[in-house]
């Protein structure tokens, strides 16, 4: 049995800009008691959209005024919107010309706005109310932006407070919270990754931020029944999750705890304005199809022998920087961020003595090795049943993407971000193709 305010208090001794998290019922009247704690008597303002004012930004206004603190409000005109910079400029100026201190209150979309913008005022920070479980975001160091056709995360404080309502989140769209739920469980996969990421010394593991979510994250993903129902209590300890990954970001001052590989997906659908029937999609449901990806990609692996590497042959077929520069040139013309795959790819590129190290080292290990990472991977078949259960999308396309699509961006997945993923480990060791044709070909999971 999870105890939640214990996680919560050994999440904070971790996070390094949140101060202050209230989960709970009827927790909303705590707001004014936090403003007055971390900004005295300065004023505020409510930024939110017609649905966040209603599930709770109207009733943390009347608490505000309640309490004698000057509060104005904010609510965003468009039905639907992505964190793009257009929406930055727009609060940039409202709370540089107002001076009022931001509350953000809504979900992943408008908190990552808050965040941003809050920090460009002399770094003055904010509160987060959270009205669905629907990311982890409420309490990561950055905001996750598309500038410039990409999609990118800038560095900016976590909220010094959180409040979330149980009773709010389980009042918010099932496909919100189905969407946060897929979101947790892209952390399985991208824990994985960041094994492998740990092997190679690319990016170490960093303890605190791994054990703080990791070690409870099965017991937060065993329920998607009740959280499927909406039960309070249900979404409260998931959501619990999705905060535990915030401040493990904040200690590893990266998203590397959050999301790998599995991120990648949603991202390439945000920066090409994806839509299904009209609508742009959530990103707990891009993640999803994600996750399942490479749940899928990671069965695939398990199935091979890599204490048979032929480390010379790879070696010598691995390609040189200009080479690997080249593709990404030619695979990304005609995406809206034409420079990314070359940006990323020439950070993130070793030698060829430095894959010769790498692929004897997993040679080496890989008995044990494996073991561990199947010990923290969930088969495709769990996965798929988990999502089935909660509501999120067990299929690409549920969300309109075909399967072809899927393996076509692949490849841009491998190439888009500097961070070592399981597709880069395929490469070195000459069973990229292989992997591919065991998800996407006859039989396989994806099979086209």
């Amino acid at each position: 049995m999870l105890n939640n305010d214990e996680l919560i208090q050994n999440g904070l001794k971790i996070a390094t800009q949140t101060k202050s998290c209230i989960i709970g019922r009827d927790v909303l009247s705590q707001v004014p008691v936090e403003f007055k704690k971390f900004f005295g008597g300065k004023k505020a303002i409510i930024i939110a959209d017609d649905n966040t004012w209603r599930a709770a930004g109207k009733k943390v206004y009347n608490y505000m005024v309640q309490a004698g603190i000057d509060t104005d409000k904010y609510l965003f005109p468009e039905k639907e919107f992505h964190a793009e910079w257009q929406f930055i400029e727009r609060i940039d100026n409202l709370l540089k010309e107002s001076g009022r201190i931001a509350i953000s209150v809504g979900s992943g979309v408008i908190n990552d706005i808050c965040k941003l913008t809050a920090h460009h005022q002399n770094d003055q920070n904010y509160i987060s109310v959270a009205t669905a479980a629907s990311v982890d975001g409420y309490t990561s160091f950055g905001a996750s932006i598309t500038y410039q056709n990409a999609k990118q995360t800038f560095e900016c404080p976590a909220p010094i407070c959180l409040i979330a309502d149980t009773e709010v989140l389980a009042s918010a769209p099932k496909e919100m919270t189905a969407a946060g739920y897929a979101d947790l469980a892209a952390k399985v996969p991208a824990g994985a990754e960041w094994m492998i990421a740990d092997l190679f010394q690319t990016e170490p593991i960093i303890p605190d931020a791994w054990h703080v979510l990791q070690d409870v994250l099965d017991e937060m993903l065993a329920d998607p029944e009740h959280v499927a129902s909406g039960d309070p209590d249900a979404v409260g300890n998931f959501f619990v999750g999705l905060v535990l990954s915030g401040f493990a970001m904040q200690a590893a001052h990266s998203s590397r705890p959050a999301s790998c590989t599995d991120h990648l997906y949603s991202h390439i659908m945000d920066m090409t304005h994806w839509r299904y029937r009209g609508k742009l999609q959530s990103h707990g449901f891009q993640v999803a199809i994600g996750t399942l990806t490479m749940c899928a990609m990671f069965d695939e692996f398990f199935k091979m022998d890599l204490t048979k590497l032929d480390i010379d042959a790879c070696v010598k077929a691995w390609p040189t920087l200009e080479q690997e520069q080249q593709r990404a040139i030619d695979l990304f013309e005609n995406f809206p961020a034409p420079k990314l795959g070359y940006t990323e790819i020439t950070k993130k590129y070793d030698d060829a003595e430095t894959v010769r190290k790498q692929l004897t080292l997993i040679k080496k290990v890989w008995p044990e090795f494996k073991a561990k990472l199947q010990k923290q991977v969930y088969t495709f078949d769990k996965m798929q049943k988990l999502f089935a259960a909660v509501g999120a999308p067990t299929d690409p396309t549920q969300i309109g993407i075909n399967r072809k699509w899927l393996l076509y961006r692949t490849d841009f997945t491998q190439l888009m971000r500097y961070r070592f993923n399981l597709l880069d480990l395929a490469k070195r060791g000459q069973f990229y193709d292989e992997l591919l044709r065991g998800v996407f070909g006859k039989g396989g999971a994806w099979q086209i």
